[in-house]
């Protein structure tokens, strides 16, 4: 069971901004923008949805990052709430592009979103010359205002345009893609280190297309923070969850963890270090066309790379020698 302590009121009200502020916009601004266009304030909504119309494939093309939000204090009450690290075994040169296999999901992805998305961690400082980015499902930059906001963090979509235009405009680009994607969620637990990945071979295929590194990451702590429900095959919650992963394109889990008062329990994760290892980069050859053959081989050697990644780190970070990653 992860440890709880008592939790720093102000680290724990920037920590639950990050996802009230979409609810916010899904439930309060994109009312009022339907409402505004019945007032004499019509001309407001209409610009916006004018320009929305405008800008509708920007998602799909590198996105707008935005470096004011990216360096936002308020990350660094994320960052410390845990606290989120970063740690980098090998430099990434300026001169390639990189596809980044996030692992694991976790339940709200903290590492990822603190590393990769804002500057908390100093990431520019650490790898000087890359631009990170970080896909996501392509149904949130349909919804107003949240794609803006998702975009000026540096998250793009997870579409295969906008995973191309990455990798084919400049160079210095690391696209960080949740390998295990959203059904790997449902493993997230404490002491779990579960990750979906032997049917998954779409981004080692991409990577060759674009001639692009592959670089392994694990976030240690990651599954630590939350305890889940878990839902077992073929009961009502089981469904239920498949059904909502069909409307919404993301699983409904049931997690706890602390509370505003000590000892409680509550939505506030648990207090636990949350580190992000970045891997050395994995070399991959530029073919147009690769056979299945190729992929096979390379995603053999990616799995490798990040076993030997897990082997290496794990002790240093609170896993017991024993524990051995379970890919599925």
């Amino acid at each position: 069971m992860p440890c709880s302590k008592q939790p720093n009121y102000i680290q724990s009200l920037g920590l639950l901004q990050w996802p009230l502020s979409y609810l916010f916009m899904f439930f309060i601004l994109q009312p009022l923008l339907i409402f505004l266009l019945f007032t004499s304030l019509w001309p407001l909504p209409t610009l916006y949805l004018a320009w929305l119309i405008l800008d509708w494939k920007t998602p799909e093309q590198g996105g707008r990052r935005s470096s004011w939000v990216r360096n936002w204090h308020v990350w660094t009450h994320i960052r410390d709430y845990f606290p989120i690290t970063i740690l980098k075994t090998k430099d990434l040169s300026p001169e390639h592009n990189y596809i980044m296999g996030v692992h694991p999901h976790g339940l709200l992805t903290f590492g990822a979103f603190c590393n990769f998305c804002t500057e908390a961690t100093a990431f520019s400082k650490t790898f000087p010359g890359i631009t990170p980015y970080l896909a996501t499902l392509s149904w949130f930059f349909k919804i107003p205002f949240i794609r803006d906001y998702l975009m000026a963090k540096g998250v793009c979509s997870v579409s295969q345009p906008a995973i191309d235009y990455v990798l084919s405009h400049s160079t210095g680009n690391l696209l960080g893609i949740v390998i295990g994607g959203v059904k790997e969620a449902l493993q997230s637990m404490p002491n779990n280190t579960t990750l979906l990945i032997h049917k998954h071979k779409g981004f080692v295929r991409i990577a060759l297309q674009h001639g692009a590194h592959l670089v392994p990451t694990f976030t240690f702590g990651e599954t630590e923070v939350y305890d889940q429900f878990v839902c077992h095959k073929g009961s009502k919650m089981h469904k239920f969850q498949h059904i909502f992963r069909w409307f919404f394109g993301f699983y409904f889990c049931v997690f706890y963890g602390q509370g505003f008062l000590e000892g409680s329990k509550g939505l506030l994760p648990y207090h636990r270090p949350i580190v992000t290892v970045v891997g050395e980069p994995l070399p991959l050859p530029h073919i147009e066309k690769p056979t299945q053959e190729m992929v096979d081989k390379y995603h053999a050697l990616y799995v490798d790379a990040l076993n030997k990644l897990f082997e290496q780190h794990k002790t240093q970070y609170g896993c017991p020698d024993t524990q051995k990653l379970r890919l599925l």
